[in-house]
């Protein structure tokens, strides 16, 4: 009878296979790169460049390197063409791009922070996912216009689409949550939620021959202030076709590799058999290689030790062959190619080169490393918590009391740094990675000076570099005020919001509407655990409207929440006698900040000099190579 019963079950699992197979060939998701259907061109995505390469993958060179705008994020072949669309993150455009000829077709208007794209099987619509506010367009990609936007989510980054063109598959940003998108209405008819502590999931993608998705992303423990498992990588394989019982299941990348770390698991691919999978990890600049296990219980196991990838890999693909998987080393401006027979590298193609400065170079290694000389344990890097300068979303509960991670946007012209106004420059967070959430070598040769005492600027070319880095990260201009307009109901928060009954503006003062001093509004109180207050730091209330949760506490889910529900006594600006409509007004002019960027961004800072192809890969920095 148990003989039976396990024949049965065998039986309905191949059938099911067979039958995603036979709905279901190689799967097409979001990704910085992406193969031809021939699998003669690659096409990468430059982030930092604002370009995407075209790569002869028989020669292994460069043929063509296409600007294409400020911050690419994904690119995807249009079947059966000779074209590419690649989604411009800080342009709020889809560019088509004509990867023969070496060109730009055409740029499409999209909605705000485009950032992945996939293509239908015909290759007639695009589908983009939309960062902020959460949201996936439709582009008619013959006629090059956008045809509708359906609201789905919030902070949507990865997508995928099944080959029958029937679902989208897309996850949250902040949540890890994977929703199944109906792509001939728009609506969500299925959500794979997560727990609480699941966050920064910026892909998935699906296997071509079982109904299973995988989501690389982090498990981020708020509670846990030490570089032991603070924030943990984490793969969800889902069951994409099960309606009931146990959906989900969590992979710990640290426990299935031994208790060795691995750091900011970025991106996942799938081989087109659908038998190996390749996650690359963005803070240790390495890659798992995996058997995908038919079992539904332990799901992959490890094919080979992890590989080296070359610095901050953000990107791989496998070729339609299986032959060749490739990896984007975002930080030394390359794509490595391996044989997945032995996952030996055979290969680097130089894609681009950095638009910087070597020293700024070294500052977002640093900054988005994992390994010495800025962490000890593996687990955790500063881009872990602020990736690529934003939030995590997280309120972490440190030895102070909770603290809101707050975005780096603007931080050279709003110190002091920390809600408590202890750090009065980048150089004296060399104490945060000596400490027990980095527990790093460190930068500074000796003993670092105490915070808010000497300088330790210019004790560490190594620490300066990243401080450069830090202080570079800019704002982009806000989509509730399109053209640098704002709207009717802005125009009158606006006055409301400098208007001396009111008094936001004596304290949120300036370009960056920050009087960079301490100030009680009374939500130190909130918390007994709060060590340091009740005085918090004047944040920048510029780019607010992508940055909640609000306060130091994060407890102010919305703006509207900072203006009522957490200014009872009127202590954090004088709120309590305007209307539901004032107060609307007030939250839609917050929401509509930046509408035009403030004089200093123009200056050197945010532009630091370029600098060779030589300098960018041939030299390690020295702060690096001298901790190996």
């Amino acid at each position: 009878m148990l003989r039976s019963l396990l024949a049965t079950a065998l039986l309905v699992t191949i059938l099911r296979g067979w039958a995603w197979c036979d709905a279901h060939p190689l799967p097409r998701n979001n990704s910085l790169i992406a193969v031809t259907a021939d699998g003669k061109r690659l096409l990468c995505a430059n982030p930092d460049s604002g370009s995407v390469t075209v790569v002869d993958t028989g020669a292994r060179q460069a043929l063509f390197e296409l600007p294409v705008g400020r911050n690419p994020q994904g690119v995807a072949v249009v079947p059966n063409s000779r074209f590419a669309v690649a989604t411009v993150y800080d342009e709020d455009v889809l560019v088509v791009l004509d990867w023969v000829a070496g060109r730009v077709e055409a740029r499409i208007r999209v909605p705000d922070e485009p950032y992945g794209v996939v293509v239908s099987r015909d290759g007639k619509l695009a589908y983009v996912s939309h960062d902020y506010p959460g949201a996936v367009s439709v582009v008619d990609l013959n006629r090059r216009t956008l045809v509708k936007t359906w609201k789905v989510g919030r902070f949507v980054r990865g997508v995928a689409i099944s080959p029958d063109d029937r679902w989208l598959y897309a996850t949250e940003f902040y949540t890890a949550e994977l929703l199944k998108i109906d792509t001939a209405s728009g609506s969500v008819v299925d959500r794979w939620t997560a727990v609480p502590k699941y966050n920064l999931a910026r892909n998935v993608v699906l296997n071509p021959v079982r109904a299973k998705a995988y989501i690389p992303h982090v498990r981020s423990d708020v509670d846990i202030i030490d570089a032991d498992r603070s924030i943990a990588p984490i793969l969800s394989v889902v069951d994409l076709d099960r309606v009931k019982g146990k959906r989900r299941k969590p992979i710990s990348l640290d426990t299935y590799n031994g208790f060795f770390a691995v750091a900011n698991p970025w991106e996942a691919a799938v081989s087109p058999d659908g038998r190996m999978l390749y996650i690359v990890y963005a803070g240790t600049d390495d890659m798992h290689v995996n058997r995908v296990l038919d079992d539904n219980y332990y799901e992959i196991e490890m094919a080979r030790p992890l590989v080296r990838v070359g610095r901050n890999p953000r990107a791989v693909v496998v070729d339609p062959t299986g032959r060749y998987a490739y990896v984007y080393a975002a930080l030394d401006f390359c794509v490595a190619v391996f044989d997945t027979h032995s996952m030996e590298i055979v290969d680097r193609v130089t894609v681009t080169t950095a638009p910087y400065s070597r020293r700024h170079l070294l500052g977002k290694i640093l900054f988005n490393s994992a390994l010495q000389p800025m962490v000890a344990r593996r687990w955790i890097s500063c881009a872990s918590c602020h990736p690529d300068g934003q939030p995590d979303g997280r309120t972490w509960h440190m030895p102070e009391g909770p603290r809101n991670t707050p975005s780096l946007a603007g931080l050279w012209y709003t110190h002091p740094l920390h809600w408590s106004a202890d750090r009065d420059e980048v150089q004296d967070f060399e104490h945060t990675i000596r400490g027990p959430l980095m527990r790093g070598c460190g930068l500074i040769q000796g003993k670092p000076n105490p915070p808010l005492g000497a300088p330790n600027a210019g004790r560490s070319e190594a620490l300066d570099a990243l401080a450069e880095y830090c202080n570079s990260i800019g704002f982009t201009l806000s989509p509730y005020a399109r053209g640098g307009k704002l709207s009717e109901k802005a125009v009158k928060g606006r006055e409301l919001f400098y208007r001396a009954d009111v008094g936001c503006a004596t304290c949120h003062s300036g370009p960056y509407y920050t009087d960079q001093k301490m100030h009680d509004v009374g939500t130190g109180r909130d918390d007994p655990s709060e060590k340091l207050g009740p005085a918090f730091d004047t944040p920048t209330l510029l780019g607010v409207y992508r940055t909640a949760p609000y306060l130091h506490h994060g407890k102010a889910r919305t703006l509207r929440d900072v203006l009522t529900t957490y200014n009872r006594e009127d202590r954090h600006g004088r709120t309590s006698h305007l209307s539901d409509d004032e107060i609307d007004a007030l939250v839609e002019f917050l929401k509509s900040l930046p509408y035009e960027l403030p004089p200093e961004l123009e200056g050197d800072r945010t532009r630091p000099a370029p600098y060779t192809p030589d300098e960018a890969r041939g030299t390690e920095p020295q702060a690096i190579r001298s901790r190996r």
